[in-house]
């Protein structure tokens, strides 16, 4: 931590309580935070902020700070430790201004709008590095895979190790890395696991619409949990306890949503569903749309083009909606509170899914309120299994048919129905059915041992 006698520009100011004590802190135009501690001091964005999470009405910034280790002669430097800060913002309204400005400064430092990290990697000279690490959430992860596969070098691009450090809201990649061996999702326990070296490979699953795909890692969801990640946005000022929240909400307030879904079964799952034909291709229609909601499809002529399967000669079997939920995981933690898929593999070739249909409220409560400890699969109206190929083909809402739902893949929309919540987010493809397949140990990630 620096200290200062001056202070710039101020971006926002207030009085925050700080450890049960009200303190001014303010946020300077060049990048300081700054308060009040014996004489001036301030903390440097750039150099000392990893990243913050909002919890509740508190904000807390994560920092690695240099620590002195008693009576330092000479000013030489410390070494560096973590050392967070917490903060309590006095409204309301307040706090959601702190951590827009937050995030606008440290988005700033990092990739400068949504798909930078994809644009960077797909012109990135990859005989100049070893390997590519993403210090944030999933997000960047998502868009550094999608960004190696669209290259017209895409085998030898995807064989560049990928590392994750834990510095978002979710975690989910990081959080299911560090807990295979029993370690917290710390950064600590990241970067060593980056340093030591040690690879492990990762299924990757292909998202198909016509001409239009998405690499996925993580996982795909529709209905009930695809509703409260994106729709919860909102709520983002309350921190974590937003989707506390917005589960409740839409809990008491449930929606059923009309459609099929199509899944080819992993060996031991062949009971599930009613055996079916292969369901075809995606029409990709666009019809009913509002053409603002989707991206524009721009053929994709270079990359991987996805697993060479021949979907047509599967084992295809069918479950009829209407659903509450259908939940698609490649690994066991969706966030660090969210043990969504409890046996799923970084690299068995399958995709675990878990399918909701009837269920009445009290025990969908009691089974949601199971989902950090993944307890919720054990729930008799839960249908756990794993498939190897799975298509979606969604519809309207049993309540209100003029409205649809959201697809929500590896956290961003992939696809929005007529009626469903608007965001600033633009669609990948339309509300219309889709068709995910999986390769096996396509690509490789830094793992702790």
């Amino acid at each position: 931590m620096d200290r200062s006698d001056e202070r710039g520009p101020t971006i926002i100011s207030d009085r925050v309580v700080v450890n049960g004590t009200v303190t001014p802190l303010a946020l300077l135009s060049d990048g300081r935070l700054w308060w009040p501690e014996g004489s001036q001091r301030s903390l440097t964005i750039e150099k000392e902020v990893i990243g913050f999470v909002a919890d509740g009405p508190n904000i807390k910034l994560k920092t690695v700070v240099e620590a002195r280790d008693g009576c330092c002669a000479c000013g030489s430097r410390g070494r560096l430790v973590r050392n967070d800060v917490v903060f309590r913002p006095s409204s309301e309204e307040s706090h959601r201004l702190w951590c827009q400005k937050l995030r606008e400064i440290i988005d700033s430092l990092e990739t400068e709008h949504q798909l930078h990290a994809k644009q960077v990697v797909q012109s990135l000279d990859i005989s100049k590095y070893d390997g590519i690490v993403c210090v944030s959430g999933d997000g960047i992860l998502v868009e550094v895979v999608n960004g190696l596969l669209q290259r017209e070098d895409w085998d030898t691009a995807i064989k560049m190790p990928l590392g994750v450090v834990p510095a978002g809201t979710g975690n989910g990649m990081a959080k299911s890395l560090l807990d295979s061996v029993g370690d917290p999702c710390a950064v600590a326990n990241a970067v060593l696991a980056i340093i030591r070296g040690h690879k492990r490979s990762l299924d990757v699953a292909t998202i198909t619409q016509g001409e239009t795909r998405f690499f996925s890692i993580l996982m795909l969801a529709w209905g009930l949990v695809a509703d409260i990640d994106i729709e919860s946005e909102k709520y983002r000022w309350m921190g974590s306890a937003r989707i506390d929240f917005y589960s409740l909400t839409r809990i008491f307030q449930l929606r059923h949503y009309f459609g099929c879904i199509y899944f080819v079964p992993a060996p031991g799952f062949e009971a599930y569903g009613d055996s079916t034909s292969y369901p075809g291709n995606s029409t990709n229609k666009v019809s009913n749309r509002d053409p603002i909601d989707v991206e524009p499809v721009r053929l994709q002529r270079l990359g991987y083009k996805g697993p060479e399967i021949n979907v047509e000669n599967l084992n295809w079997r069918v479950v009829n909606g209407p659903f509450i939920s259908v939940w698609l995981h490649n690994v066991p933690w969706g966030a660090e509170n969210t043990m969504a898929a409890p046996d799923a593999k970084f690299s068995d070739g399958y995709l675990d899914l878990i399918i909701v249909r009837n269920c009445p409220k009290l025990p969908l409560l009691s089974m949601m309120s199971e989902v950090n400890n993944g307890g919720h699969v054990k729930s008799p109206y839960c249908m756990y299994l794993k498939v190897k190929a799975f298509i979606l083909e969604p519809g309207p809402r049993l309540e209100d048919q003029e409205k649809e739902g959201i697809i929500d893949a590896d956290g961003e929309v992939l696809a929005r129905g007529k009626g469903s919540y608007q965001c600033e987010q633009k669609a990948l493809m339309a509300y219309d059915k889709l068709q995910i397949t999986v390769d096996q140990g396509l690509a490789t990630i830094f793992t702790p041992i």
